[in-house]
């Protein structure tokens, strides 16, 4: 098993199970969704079928391109979820969680983008080289 089919399976996993959560528990990403998006609970949903969708679909070698790039699209839209959780100081379960959490959280966020694009075959950069 190579590097990237490794990174592949465990991305999949990862959405997996970030979907089933958004599907099974709401609550925690309803609470970090930005005031200015509508109908909340009916993104968070959305969210959740389209981590299963994009983990289904980097398992298929068909649709595993494709994908990359829907995965990474998603980790960019939800973005700012993320700055809104860090910047509002949205309590979790009635616990707001430090900087220790949120800026590694934030920077990890174009790894995770990368990541999508890479173990999907989307893009080799920065490993091939001309």
């Amino acid at each position: 098993m190579t590097i990237r089919t490794a990174l592949r399976w465990l991305l999949a996993l990862a959405y997996g199970y970030a979907g089933y959560r958004h599907l099974a528990t709401p609550a925690p990403f309803v609470a970090i969704t930005p005031p200015w998006v509508p109908q909340p609970a009916l993104v968070v949903a959305a969210t959740g079928i389209a981590e299963l969708a994009g983990a289904l679909g980097l398992l298929i070698p068909a649709t595993r391109k494709a994908a990359g790039w829907g995965l990474a699209l998603y980790a960019l839209c939800v973005w700012p979820a993320n700055f809104h959780h860090a910047f509002a100081h949205v309590a979790i379960g009635g616990q707001t969680l430090g900087w220790w959490y949120h800026g590694p959280r934030l920077a990890a966020q174009p790894l995770i983008i990368w990541w999508a694009l890479w173990a999907s075959g989307a893009i080799d950069w920065p490993f091939k080289r001309k």
